[in-house]
């Protein structure tokens, strides 16, 4: 039978209740690509979301939709998996959680800027061109590459990249390494978490920079990313998925509507 979580950060790091949060999130980003903007769907969609559906494509898999089916399967099952112990108020916990989720990528889009000062001089000490600024701070590229859509067509663009890639990256790749590393122990060790975070934060920048899409590589860029990755692995392990998906949602609008446009 469900049981009342103890509080709310209990509540919005169960597996349940992260469900029930990020998938109206993603109603509204598959929906929502067909209904905003002016370009085709397509071409607003952006990191791990273009990858699956590339891959799905590959095998035979329409990417309409498989890509959405295959991510509420995996979204369901984990949540399944903790259905006995579920919070009671799922929904109640909301409008908490979405302002965390704004302080969180807040607090990165401070954090970005200070850290953008260090990776330019260090460009510049390498003589590396300055302009990648824009390639630093938004880490999907997202308006670089889509600037024709509206800015709601934006906004709901960026809701695809915080779903698809802190499933791959955090609920998918984290966890599972978290799981292989310390197979067999009784306890999570602080080593695995680390080792976890550090492999994850490294695929999820490096990833990036593969396929036809891809950014061309650069170490101040690729440090930068690593960085969000190690923040978006402490936010999913410390706060959980729903916390993760929405601090990354809302860093990329931060950035793509404000910092991008001046």
């Amino acid at each position: 039978m469900p049981i009342e979580a103890e509080n709310y950060w209990g509540a919005t790091k169960h597996p349940w209740a992260c469900v029930f949060f990020v998938l109206p999130l993603l109603a509204t980003y598959e929906i929502g690509l067909y209904v905003t903007g002016t370009c085709t769907p397509d071409m607003m969609r952006n990191g791990a979301d273009a990858w699956l559906r590339g891959a799905l494509c590959e095998i035979g898999i329409s990417p309409l939709y498989g890509a959405p089916c295959l991510l509420i399967v995996v979204l369901l099952l984990w949540g399944f998996w903790r259905r006995d112990d579920r919070p009671l108020d799922n929904v109640g916990v909301w409008p908490a959680w979405r302002r965390e989720s704004a302080v969180f990528a807040l607090v990165l889009l401070a954090v970005s800027q200070g850290l953008w000062h260090v990776l330019l001089r260090a460009d510049n000490v390498f003589g590396q061109p300055s302009h990648r600024i824009a390639a630093v701070l938004q880490m999907t590229a997202a308006t670089s590459r889509s600037s024709p859509e509206s800015v709601w067509g934006q906004i709901v663009s960026f809701l695809g990249a915080g779903i698809y890639e802190e499933t791959l990256f955090r609920l998918l790749l984290y966890a599972g390494l978290l799981k292989l590393i310390g197979w067999g122990q009784p306890r999570t060790s602080f080593n695995a978490v680390i080792l976890a975070a550090f492999g994850s934060a490294l695929l999820f920048a490096a990833a990036h920079h593969f396929g036809p899409n891809g950014d061309p590589f650069n170490a101040s860029v690729l440090s930068f990313r690593t960085f969000a990755g190690l923040y978006f692995a402490w936010l999913f392990h410390t706060r959980g998925f729903g916390v993760a998906v929405g601090a990354h949602a809302g860093y990329d609008v931060l950035v793509g509507l404000v910092v991008a446009r001046g």
